[in-house]
């Protein structure tokens, strides 16, 4: 009998393991992968998240792996440029974005470092219930018991299938993204939106960029059948200079991509139950926001929960609690992600990118609203909303 199992063991799935073992609780965590593995990520963790690994002991081992801190951004869109970075938090000013074969094992080590008994390449393929309540699960291995199970199981979260959690709010898919790591181009993050898409070129390990291309979602039929040509010429229409990098540069490995970039939010709780990360919630790439969301709901819900795993009432009121909370912190930057994501609202990011970069107070403000440091509200304040509407010389 456990007091939690935790179906995922990556950015969301193994911090909520280590909390809650470091807690004290008898945590097992399982995955279906057998690691390390790669997957699909934009790998960027902006300055909260990084802060939440400073936190947790953890920071010091993602530098010893020699992914680069990224302290300088740059957001591009036609003639508009700008570059800076965010105040920081909690004295964390760089941001990173270490591969997932490096982020994800020092995460799931961390879970196992903290008591939490840990199983890759274990397959869940069931829930176990009593009177309308999960009390375990099934696997291929056997079946196991705990006072709550937690799916950190993805956007196509078995957990959410197997109890039925219902989607509360949803949007149409509006991007496509294609990515490529390369050996040669020397970046910051960097992020360039043109008439045709977007471009982001992310340094990592090994001295590699992980350079990303995103078209709209209405021209995933088309781009799927020639991915390679669309994405070079993505690049090469959208980020002309970085193209010219690329070209001088090599490819490493192959062309990933997705036109499954779904944007939603689940039912994140119920009798025995809860969600955390891409299972309970889900937006388009295009902001990177993801990794650092998802160690907050780890965080959140740990520190929610963690008080009351021996007492079922008490219990399914914290986690209605965290359901709320959850919400209520990724709801403003979901909303700002789908007007990221719409090419029809380009001329007020072009105003507003314009804006921003005519001081670099406003610069910094910009960078840490994009980071998750201020909301989107400490940001449009009235003088920004001034100059966003005065007339630009011709």
């Amino acid at each position: 009998m456990y007091d939690v199992v935790v179906v995922g063991a990556r950015c969301a799935g193994a911090p909520t393991a280590m909390l809650l073992a470091r807690q004290g609780h008898r945590v097992l965590l399982l995955d279906r992968s057998a690691f390390p593995a790669d997957k699909l990520s934009t790998l960027y963790i902006q300055q909260p998240g990084v802060a939440r690994l400073a936190r947790w002991g953890l920071l010091g081992a993602l530098r010893a792996s020699g992914c680069p801190p990224l302290d300088h951004v740059v957001y591009e869109l036609g003639d508009v440029r700008v570059e800076g970075c965010c105040s920081g938090i909690d004295g964390i000013r760089a941001a990173y974005a270490p591969r997932r074969s490096v982020l994800d094992p020092l995460l799931a080590g961390a879970a196992a470092d903290a008591g939490a008994e840990f199983r890759d390449d274990c397959r869940v393929t069931g829930l176990l219930w009593e009177d309308d309540r999960v009390v375990g699960v099934r696997t291929d291995r056997g079946e196991e018991r705990a006072a709550l199970v937690v799916g950190a199981d993805g956007m196509r979260s078995t957990v959410a299938r197997l109890t039925g959690a219902p989607t509360t709010t949803s949007h149409p898919p509006l991007t496509c993204a294609y990515y490529a790591f390369w050996n040669g181009p020397k970046t910051h993050f960097e992020m360039y939106e043109g008439d045709t898409g977007w471009v982001s070129a992310v340094p990592t390990n090994d001295g590699a960029v992980l350079i990303a291309a995103y078209c709209p979602q209405q021209r995933f039929d088309e781009v799927r059948h020639d991915a390679r040509a669309a994405y070079l010429d993505n690049v090469r229409t959208n980020a002309p200079r970085l193209y010219e990098q690329m070209e001088r540069g090599r490819q490493i490995g192959g062309l990933h991509g997705t036109g499954d970039q779904q944007n939603f939010f689940r039912r994140a709780h119920g009798p025995g139950w809860a969600l955390v990360g891409d299972a309970g919630h889900h937006k388009d790439s295009l902001t990177a926001r993801g990794i650092a969301d998802a160690f907050m709901q780890a965080d959140l819900l740990a520190e929610t929960v963690g008080e009351h795993l021996g007492d079922r009432t008490r219990l399914d009121a914290a986690l209605a609690d965290y359901d709320r909370e959850r919400e209520q912190r990724l709801m403003e930057n979901y909303q700002a992600t789908l007007l990221v994501a719409q090419a029809e609202a380009r001329d007020k990011r072009r105003a507003l990118l314009r804006a921003v970069g005519s001081s670099p107070e406003l610069t910094t403000r910009y960078f840490d609203a994009v980071a998750g440091i201020v909301s989107l509200r400490e940001l449009y304040t009235p003088d920004l909303m001034a100059l966003m509407s005065a007339p630009t010389a011709p």
